[in-house]
């Protein structure tokens, strides 16, 4: 007969830690897919900066403060992107890197107008 293993502790098996560039990636890949899903025809891009900051109850494995820098098609509703580029990041990081989420701040840093790609680099009025 095989023997029992003997559980080991919680507080003794070690501990889990997920870089902060992983947690980057996650949160990124998570705005870029909130924002096909809100304007699915729009050029998009985004990519993220991440403060990890550890928890000592050892229930999570820490909290995740995302910074998003978003590319958005214009015209569009900005308010309802940043919005869903918000849920879906918390919602992502909190499942995928097991994080609590207290904060995303989503920075719109260029707008993309069909005007302006149409006619060059002019100026759009």
């Amino acid at each position: 007969m095989a023997a029992a293993v003997a559980e080991v502790p919680a507080g003794e098996r070690g501990a889990t830690r997920v870089a902060d560039r992983v947690v980057a990636k996650i949160a990124a890949q998570a705005a870029r897919e909130a924002l096909r899903t809100a304007a699915p025809h729009a050029r998009t891009a985004a990519h993220a900066s991440v403060t990890v900051r550890g928890r000592d109850d050892r229930q999570t494995l820490g909290e995740a403060h995302v910074r998003v820098a978003v590319e958005l098609g214009y015209p569009s509703d900005i308010g309802a992107q940043c919005g869903a580029v918000r849920r879906q990041v918390a919602e992502r990081v909190r499942v995928l890197a097991g994080m609590e989420v207290p904060d995303v701040a989503v920075e719109v840093e260029r707008l993309h107008s069909p005007l302006q790609e149409s006619a060059g680099r002019e100026r759009v009025r």
